[in-house]
């Protein structure tokens, strides 16, 4: 179909595009943008007068529950849950059930993906069988598969030597290996190690346990040069710990969640499970940190953190329930919010939910590495309408994921996702 999408501001960060265009879509891709040829007859006018037109947003952690876990989300619910949150690319985590160890597994979630005709699904492969952390996978094989880089999710690998192993298999393919920084034994508690933690009885997770890992992996990456990207980065420390790595040049980049941005270890309030989040809530001079982090470059990219929970695993008590929060549609009103609280520009702010996303993941989108988190004409056209005005409150009822719980719910947050289209295709209207 041949859709123009009119009167709107079209902002591209990546190649520093911002003015009020038309955008002009046909067989998929992008025909023009700003002088759309006077023999473009469209089938469908897009009027975005007072909007933003903008790439769709690349998620780096967003897990889908598919295989395994679909009593928390079925990859319908989930992928609807995408397109609605304007998420057009998304990377999905390794531990589903059974693991993404196998190439099969592999392409069996993209083929089921691809067939929903929804957001593209960017699997990251085990970094060892079963994520046990003893026995790694068949990397390239898994890369052969579609998997974008590989991961151990939340599960530290115990032995430095077998993480030494996988780097250095991963660096001499050229892969990227992807780690939330978090020592085995010093992380095992449910709240941030802290005077509330103490007071509410809870055990607590030192900052130690995020910068022991960093110190550790930066100290391998030194010697292997591996490409590492470091998961939800979650501390002060952690923030200045990879703040000098990158002026050491080593080959690092990180991100950070929409949970950490926003709230601190007080969200927990009385016990409220909602906020039973990993990694945990922290303190406000970390939040504030990650803030500055996110707006200074420090932390490449936004994430929404997407772990769609049941309401039976969130009703027990706090450290019993399961941890985790739905996000992805919450993720650009989310990144509006930090730009409106700090004074970033709407400009930086899409840029840490596209175009550097986009660059971390670089060459293992393949064909897609021109296309993805950008807008460019000849490539694909995945494009989402966004208002960045008005304000929404975030219900039950207003998402599409199967896991309902948010420690945002209540909250009156800003901006709506109008529309998103995925290769040309309009997979969202609101």
């Amino acid at each position: 179909m041949k859709i123009l999408i009119q009167n709107g501001r079209v902002i591209d960060p990546a190649s520093g595009f911002d003015q009020t265009a038309d955008l002009a879509i046909a067989a998929g891709r992008i025909v023009a943008m700003g002088q759309v040829p006077a023999d473009f007859t469209p089938k469908r006018v897009i009027d975005a007068k007072g909007c933003i037109v903008a790439p769709g947003l690349v998620d780096l952690a967003s897990r889908l529950r598919e295989p395994g876990q679909e009593h928390a989300g079925m990859l319908e619910s989930e992928m609807a849950a995408a397109v609605a949150g304007g998420v057009t690319s998304l990377v999905c985590p390794p531990d589903t059930e059974p693991v993404l160890d196998e190439p099969g597994l592999v392409e069996m979630l993209r083929y089921r993906a691809e067939k929903l005709h929804q957001a593209r699904v960017l699997p990251l492969g085990a970094l060892t069988v079963g994520l046990k952390g003893d026995v790694l996978t068949e990397m390239v094989q898994l890369t052969d598969a579609g998997c974008v880089g590989f991961s151990q999710a939340e599960v530290p690998i115990p032995s430095t030597q077998v993480l030494q192993r996988a780097l250095q298999y991963a660096s001499t393919f050229g892969l990227t290996v992807w780690l939330r920084p978090q020592e085995l034994h010093l992380g095992k508690g449910v709240a941030a190690s802290g005077p509330l933690a103490t007071r509410m009885g809870l055990s607590g997770v030192s900052v130690a346990a995020e910068t022991i890992a960093l110190h550790t992996i930066f100290e391998l990456v030194r010697s292997t040069r591996t490409r590492v990207h470091l998961c939800r980065i979650s501390s002060a420390q952690g923030v200045e710990l990879v703040r000098q790595a990158k002026a050491e040049g080593l080959p690092v980049t990180a991100d950070v969640s929409i949970n950490s941005l926003h709230l601190t270890d007080n969200d927990m309030g009385y016990f409220d499970s909602r906020a039973r989040l990993t990694p945990v809530l922290r303190q406000q001079r970390d939040r504030d940190a990650l803030r500055a982090g996110l707006a200074d470059g420090t932390l490449d990219a936004l994430v929404s953190d997407h772990t769609p929970v049941d309401a039976d695993a969130k009703a027990l008590p706090f450290a019993e329930a399961e941890p985790g929060a739905t996000g992805m549609e919450l993720l650009w009103s989310l990144a509006l919010k930090w730009g409106q609280d700090t004074g970033v520009p709407v400009t930086q702010v899409l840029s840490r939910v596209t175009a550097d996303p986009a660059r971390v993941l670089g060459s293992s989108l393949g064909t897609l590495q021109d296309s993805v988190g950008r807008l460019a004409v000849g490539g694909v056209a995945d494009v989402c309408v966004l208002s960045d005005e008005g304000h929404w409150p975030v219900t039950e009822a207003a998402l599409r994921s199967q896991g309902k719980s948010t420690p945002f719910s209540g909250y009156e947050l800003p901006g709506r996702v109008l529309a998103t289209l995925v290769g040309g295709h309009v997979a969202f209207e609101a």
